[in-house]
């Protein structure tokens, strides 16, 4: 981990001697020494920092190699964060001489100066004690060239998914028997699975409860993570959602109680499945059992994994209804072992086949183990020796923890390059079994500086073959995919997160606050919250000196005070992350100041405030990278100053516009000058205007709201078109407009050639070209009206993978042109998207099609689905469409359909196939959901 902070540190001095010669002036010689021996010391943590866990001496030299870096990052920050200062107060005073000025720079240059001075001198003592101690013979690794020499090229999905790690076919069908079964003395029984850690309980139970005959039998089901951080409320409200609606102001404002007896009170009329995983104690059981009505529909289940068989004694009707995993065999280790390490072939050669019994003996039959080691040998050589050097570290890190398992996770976690190590760690923060966000990972990763660059690659390019790399070697798991097959978002096991979380604490890279003893430490870089104590923690960082914070990250719903960001200002002002969870703020809560926090690369706000106004100092963020606000909000035009912006997604916020004196005096400003944005989402506004929208050619997401015709003039339409790189655009008009077309807006409407013969002569005048060349583009969402759809193949992106359609008002069926779209794989159809009464999916059409869902249509009657039509749909969603009362014609003919849901919809159909019985109905219950 040194290797990483003293090579990010050295990369970012080399770009501010670049950039900031003219600041640094005469001390520029000594920030020159300070990057060689930072370069020089690089070349010797490779091999030193990996014998730290060997011997206390490598140890003390790296944290002190490590503390020294943060010592010189401070100085340097805080020089340029003065000059920044003492920059804005000079042009207060414009009238004064330019000799004045040199006069009040001096001071920070001669301090500056001797700071570096006494860090160069430090740094020469640390690396003399190599000699002194014995340390000397330190050379680079070359396994750790070696690992960054595996290919970065390849985004194919890792072939070894999490559910290839449990192989016990016996688990899934006995868990099965049990939830089917019927207990005599309650309509509601638990069905436990028990397991030590890396024994694969979650991944059974998730291959149970994702299976189609499972759905049948229950009118809803829910899925929650439990973990040793448990929130009552936190887990009736994730229930609740997944098996009922609620109301903003409920999801909002109920506590505990009342949000458990509502969820009562709707679980009474269902039979219901709620799977409760990695429960840690009793208590929890206790606690949510009156929520679970046991009077509820005959069949009802809880399925709940554990590691500790008294919890599930605790809370099942008998043993019979517990079911214990075992341990892989030595067959079963070396299959799941070969499928893991040769991505899939599951051949070897007879050199590797030796190793064989040697391999399958220090797994100990534990899947994780397996899929780890076998992650980590894939990116070796596949020749006797280089395993074999692999497995005989293996031995001193077994011997290490209470778990076999650890050893092998520790191994695994050693043996990556510095940059990955820093991308491991980092996933630690987010709390015990979450689903991370694989967008918002890779943002904070640019943010903090673990993406190394790569030629002309798009850092965020980089940083996704950074999240496939650590994705191969099992170290985090895939928990869903975007249509296009890229990562949604992922997990880690709470074994490899304990690992994390402790590396961590240890290098000094993060601290999780509920983690700590009850002394504070002086020195922090990042740290955690996951509980409500946000305003207690800032307070504490400002009384123990933590003027060193670089990062904030809050998971905590609590109330942040006007105090607390004082706090903030005033004596953290270091800051590159700030992400604060559903915060309270308040109206104009934002401190006015806060463009002091010059270093802020990340910043995030997501809360339950009514409306923000961001200050006009936000100016001053220069080297902020993202912007993340999902509530309403004010942003000043000055935003288009900020020239690092790489993602703007703030999709319910407006920009406020330039006044013509301000363009006068300051010169005018436009979205054009944020030419390394990847990302905008934003409601629309004067900045849609002119043609500067265009220029944005990295840019790969768009999502605009709320136009008005006075900005989509011929420079808008022209904009799109250059947008080639677009993989995702969204675009919503505001209700009040809707009466004047989609279509029309975009500039796709009929027009009359001649007076005589007109309705022979209408054309199609696409003022928004065609998005032909909008090879890239595999997500369109067109919200507002339509009317009629463009019936020519050429003017659809050429992937599309998704199209979704609100409020269009279409009176034809769309089904007969959008059938011709050969690549569609979802397609979803919102409130108001047609106003007719049937839809024919006709012979051949949608093939590739797996997922349709149709939402409060409310004139529509009848679907109809002609054999040989959407052969490849496996998710059918039929919601509040009230006047449908018949399934879909067709719709038990196919054979890939392994999901349906119906709310508000069909429901005389299914009452009367129910009543029947028979095949239909064993085929229908099969595939029904909630």
């Amino acid at each position: 981990m040194a290797e990483g902070t003293v090579t990010f540190f050295a990369e970012k001095l080399s770009n501010l001697i670049l950039q900031e010669a003219s600041v640094f002036g005469e001390v520029e010689g000594q920030i020159k020494l300070l990057r060689n021996e930072l370069e020089w010391m690089r070349l010797f943590l490779r091999d030193a920092d990996s014998k730290r866990i060997y011997d206390e001496r490598f140890k003390l030299w790296v944290n002190q190699i490590r503390n020294a870096t943060h010592d010189a990052e401070d100085v340097i920050d805080e020089f340029i964060l003065n000059m920044d200062h003492r920059k804005r107060r000079l042009n207060t005073l414009k009238f004064l001489p330019t000799c004045v000025g040199m006069v009040d720079k001096l001071p920070f240059i001669h301090e500056l100066d001797s700071r570096v001075k006494d860090i160069n001198a430090m740094i020469g003592a640390i690396m003399a004690n190599r000699s002194k101690y014995g340390l000397e013979a330190l050379t680079a690794s070359s396994s750790s060239t070696a690992d960054q020499a595996v290919s970065h090229k390849e985004k194919r999905a890792p072939v070894v998914e999490e559910s290839d790690v449990v192989e016990i076919i016996d688990g899934a069908k006995k868990v099965k028997q049990m939830l089917m079964m019927k207990v005599e003395t309650s309509t509601r029984s638990v069905v436990s699975i028990v397991g030590m850690g890396g024994l694969g309980k979650t991944t059974l139970a998730k291959n149970v409860y994702n299976q189609r005959d499972v759905h049948g039998p229950f009118d809803c089901k829910a899925w929650v993570y439990v973990s040793q951080e448990f929130r009552e409320r936190e887990i009736l409200l994730a229930i609740a959602l997944q098996v009922m609606s609620l109301s903003d102001a409920e999801k909002r404002e109920m506590g505990e109680t009342e949000l458990g007896q509502k969820l009562c009170g709707y679980l009474k009329e269902k039979k219901y499945l709620v799977v409760m995983d990695d429960v840690w104690s009793s208590e929890v059981w206790s606690r949510l059992q009156p929520y679970f009505p046991e009077e509820a529909k005959d069949g009802s289940k809880v399925l709940i994994t554990t590691r500790n068989k008294e919890i599930a004694l605790h809370a099942t009707y008998s043993e019979a209804f517990i079911y214990e995993l075992r341990l892989m065999n030595p067959d079963e280790s070396w299959r799941l072992f070969l499928k893991k390490a040769f991505r899939g072939t599951g051949t070897t050669t007879p050199e590797l086949e030796e190793l064989r019994e040697k391999i399958v003996t220090k797994c100990k039959g534990l899947p994780l183990a397996i899929v780890v080691l076998g992650g980590l040998l894939s990116t070796k050589e596949k020749t006797k020796q280089s395993w074999e050097k692999v497995l005989a570290s293996i031995e001193w890190h077994l011997d290490q923890g209470p778990e076999s398992c650890m050893g092998i996770l520790a191994l695994s976690y050693n043996d990556l390059p510095y940059y990955l190590k820093s991308c491991f760690l980092y996933c630690g923060i987010f709390p015990e079994d979450s689903e991370i966000d694989a967008w918002q990972l890779i943002k904070l990763w640019l943010a903090e500086g673990f993406i190394q660059r790569r030629g002309k690659e798009r850092l965020e390019d980089i940083a996704e073959d950074y999240m496939h790399q650590l994705i191969h070697r099992s170290l985090i798991q895939v928990a869903d995919r975007r249509v296009d097959g890229r990562v949604k978002s992922c997990r880690m096991h709470d074994l490899l997160r304990d690992l994390a979380v402790s590396e961590a604490k240890d290098a000094k890279f993060f601290e999780v606050h509920e983690n700590m003893d009850s002394t504070f430490p002086i020195s922090i870089r990042r740290l955690v919250i996951h509980q409500n104590l946000i305003n207690h923690v800032i307070s504490q960082c400002f009384h123990n000196s933590s003027s060193g914070l670089r990062s904030l990250v809050s998971f905590s719903t609590g109330t942040i005070r006007k105090k607390s960001w004082g706090y903030l200002q005033e004596h953290i002002k270091l800051l590159t992350v700030l992400k604060l969870r559903e915060e309270r703020f308040g109206r104009h809560m934002l401190p006015r100041d806060i463009g002091q926090l010059i270093h802020l690369k990340f910043l995030c706000l997501n809360g339950s405030f009514d409306k923000l106004k961001l200050p006009s100092s936000m100016d001053r963020l220069v080297n902020l990278q993202s912007l993340d606000l999902h509530n309403v909000c004010n942003i000043p035009h000055s935003i288009w100053k900020l020239k690092k912006l790489r993602h703007l997604e703030c999709p319910v916020s407006k920009v406020s516009s330039q006044s013509q004196i301000n363009k006068c005096v300051n010169g005018y400003l436009g979205v054009e000058q944020l030419t390394n944005l990847q990302t905008l989402a934003l409601e629309g506004g004067s900045w849609l205007e002119r043609d500067g929208l265009g220029k944005l050619t990295q840019l790969r997401s768009l999502a605009l709201r709320d136009w008005t015709p006075s900005y989509l003039k011929t420079e808008f339409f022209e904009s799109i078109a250059k947008l080639t790189a677009l993989e995702s655009l969204f675009l919503s008009f505001p209700k009040e407009h809707t009466k004047k077309t989609l279509v029309n807006r975009l500039g796709l409407v009929w027009e009359k050639k001649n007076v005589t013969n007109d309705h022979h002569n209408k054309t199609l005048l696409s003022r928004l070209m065609p998005f032909s060349h909008h090879v890239y583009l595999y997500e369109l969402v067109l919200d507002g009206m339509l009317e009629k759809l463009p019936e020519q193949i050429e003017f659809y992106p050429p992937k599309l993978l998704r199209l979704d359609l609100w409020r269009c008002k279409l009176t034809d069926d769309p089904m007969m042109i959008l059938k011709k779209l050969s690549s569609l794989r979802i397609l979803e159809l919102g409130p108001k998207a047609y106003m007719g009464e049937k839809m024919v999916c006709s012979l051949g059409g949608f093939l590739q099609l797996e997922r349709l869902k149709l939402y409060e249509l409310n004139e529509l009657e009848e679907l109809i689905v002609e054999r040989g039509a959407m052969s490849s749909l496996k998710t059918l969603e039929i919601h509040y469409c009230y006047k449908m009362k018949k399934l879909p014609y067709g719709l038990l003919e196919l054979t890939n359909l392994e999901k349906l849901s119906t709310r508000g919809s069909c429901h005389e159909s299914i009452k009367e196939i129910e009543e029947v019985g028979g095949e239909d109905w064993d085929k229908l219950r099969k595939i029904m959901c909630s």
